[in-house]
């Protein structure tokens, strides 16, 4: 289930850049750094689960503070 989020919240994340890239409209950055916290999320949670705490610890900082990014960009809109 891990993985088939994983690779769902990849293919959001690469679809958001490309279209930024192409059409020079970056105003959907805030939803792809979003779905790359969701993404490093999925990899925090396996981590736990392989039994290596501290790197899942690190995702989940991550993940905290792309969240965190995120939801300010998307106030300053």
């Amino acid at each position: 289930m891990l993985k088939l989020l994983q690779i769902v919240f990849a293919i959001i994340v690469i679809a958001l850049s490309a279209y930024g890239l192409i059409s020079r409209d970056y105003n959907l950055n805030f939803l792809m750094v979003f779905f790359l916290g969701l993404f490093i999320l999925t990899l925090g949670i396996e981590e736990f689960q392989r039994e290596r705490k501290v790197y899942g610890w690190l995702l989940m900082g991550l993940f905290l503070f792309s969240v965190y990014v995120s939801i300010q960009s998307f106030v300053l809109i």
